[in-house]
């Protein structure tokens, strides 16, 4: 819609940031003529201006969302129609409950959209997706997103927002750690300006309507991410392991769960003393007490392997940042976002081993989205790879299968150049040559798998060469003539794309024939 029509009908024009989050989502709303960004208050779902419990009832005549399932006293319900904590199911791969997860996101979405206030005119739709299952995640918000009557829609991480959102100027170095409902995720993120030679933003989706930046009279400016870790971890899981604390053999029902959030949520209020005890009852049929202090909570956090895991993400994390000349003693500031961000432990932990750097204290909640308004308009994001891609193959002289690395941790994207490869056949009379893909598994990396009905952290086990072969079947380039040992056959020409989608262009030798795969996959 054109600025005369908006002017015309009285509506403002601008930019809605969406940040969907276990717990809570956040909606902010930023006109294309205001500096500032404000908190939208949809009455019937937001329990507070800005925020809408991440709840969804599968009503018969139409679902409730938010503050309405509150409201309607059903957020301590066990019955399957209640959907909660569905974001972190969103992006795992083969999740009993994902499909149920993606309609209640999808329900949410769809409800913020019709309670928008009709004065509003949404010319530019901005999301934000977690670090550790972007790709997953990415793929269904474009598919809940694709009838939203809107000329472009953005992409971007949450730690990236949250870094644009911390109000530092250009130049400032920062390292985001935002622990949420299902996910912890770091990022270290450059804040440049005024340089003009940003590549494209890679997150952009267009609909139909300009690219991001394009004709902008405004200075250029960047949010360049120099290094970045995730992990399928969340206040969620902290809850669970409050529960089997405090009422050990118990299954951790909605009542217990609820109630470990709120003892949780009070455990980090800064007026507490550090070992005075606090109580919650969970509301069941059994009314179960739950009892900790901050020292025990400190504890069961430790015991359960939280720090080994940060430590473990940090290091992953300043890694990226060295390969780009960056190193902890250059951070201008650390950030913590997301509802984990007030827990005493994450405050005391990243003081302890993040020091020079400051720590910052934007609003946890909704320091994101309002992150994430900040992308537009005239503002490019540089990204690099979190694990990169291997293709496989044949290695005579040791008589086994290898990977070799096509783009790596780190790397930045959308790629440069392409990679040039040169295929030979194997053996005689060859009739194909079958490529399969895979993504490195970093060495040390940890991993959530639930033990007993806990979420616990293990350690992955790395081999020499450990790789997760990408999900589907190998891709097979036939070879017309067949071809003879040793015989270069084929050019593949490697490149990442705009959206972090693995490219290739295959060149046969013999024929001078040339055909491509636009994509192959998502690279992470």
């Amino acid at each position: 819609m054109g600025e005369e029509k908006l002017q015309h009908s009285g509506q403002r024009g601008g930019t809605l940031a969406i940040d969907l989050g276990s717990t809570t989502t956040v909606v902010a709303y930023q006109g294309s003529t205001s500096t500032t960004a404000e908190l939208l208050d949809l009455p019937t779902i937001c329990s507070r201006a800005g925020e809408i419990p991440s709840l969804v009832w599968d009503a018969t005549q139409r679902p409730l969302i938010g503050r309405q399932v509150l409201e309607s006293g059903l957020n301590d319900s066990v019955d399957t129609r209640l959907h909660r904590d569905f974001k972190g199911l969103i992006g795992q791969k083969d999740a009993p409950d994902q499909e149920a997860a993606r309609w209640a996101g999808e329900q949410l979405l769809q409800e913020i959209w019709s309670q928008l206030p009709p004065d509003l005119a949404v010319e530019r739709l901005v999301l934000t997706a977690p670090v550790e299952c972007y790709r997953a995640y990415r793929s269904w918000l474009l598919q809940a997103c694709n009838a939203l009557p809107v000329a472009e829609i953005a992409l971007l991480d949450e730690p990236t927002a949250a870094a644009m959102g911390a109000g530092l100027p250009a130049g400032s170095k920062l390292l985001v750690v935002d622990l949420g409902g299902s996910t912890l995720d770091l990022a270290l993120v450059a804040l440049e300006g005024g340089e003009g030679r940003a590549a494209p933003i890679a997150q952009l989706l267009r609909l139909g309507g300009r690219s991001l930046g394009e004709n902008s009279r405004q200075m250029l400016r960047t949010a360049k991410v120099l290094g970045k870790s995730g992990l399928r971890l969340g206040g969620r899981d902290i809850d669970r392991w409050i529960v089997d604390r405090c009422c050990p053999g118990q299954p951790a029902s909605a009542p217990l769960l609820n109630a470990a959030e709120r003892l949780k949520c009070r455990l980090s209020e800064t007026v507490l003393a550090e070992r005075e005890p606090l109580m919650e009852w969970a509301v069941d049929e059994q009314e179960h007490l739950l009892r900790l202090s901050r020292r025990e909570l400190n504890t069961l956090l430790l015991e359960r392997g939280l720090g080994d895991a940060l430590k473990q993400l940090l290091e992953a994390c300043l890694a990226g940042g060295r390969r780009n000349n960056c190193s902890l003693e250059d951070l201008d500031g650390i950030v913590a976002v997301g509802g984990g961000a007030q827990l005493p432990f994450m405050h005391q932990w990243l003081s302890e081993h993040t020091a020079p750097a400051p720590m910052l204290t934007p609003p946890p909640v909704e320091a994101v989205a309002l992150g994430a308004l900040q992308l537009t308009p005239g503002v490019a994001i540089r990204d690099v790879l979190q694990y990169g891609v291997s293709l496989r193959f044949w290695d005579q002289r040791s008589n086994r299968q290898r990977w070799h690395p096509l783009f790596v941790a780190g790397q930045p994207w959308p790629s440069p150049a392409p990679l040039e490869l040169v295929l030979a056949a194997s053996r005689n009379g060859q009739h194909s040559l079958e490529l399969v893909l895979g993504e490195p598994i970093p060495q040390g990396s940890q991993s959530v798998v639930f033990v007993d009905g806990l979420p616990t952290l293990q350690e992955q086990a790395v081999e020499e060469f450990s790789h997760k072969p990408w999900p589907g079947d190998p891709l097979v380039l036939p070879l017309t003539p067949t071809g003879e040992q040793g015989e270069d056959c084929l050019r593949l020409r490697w490149s990442i794309n705009e959206q972090a989608q693995l490219q290739l262009e295959i060149n046969d030798l013999r024929s001078g024939q040339t055909w491509a795969h636009p994509t192959l996959g998502d690279v992470r």
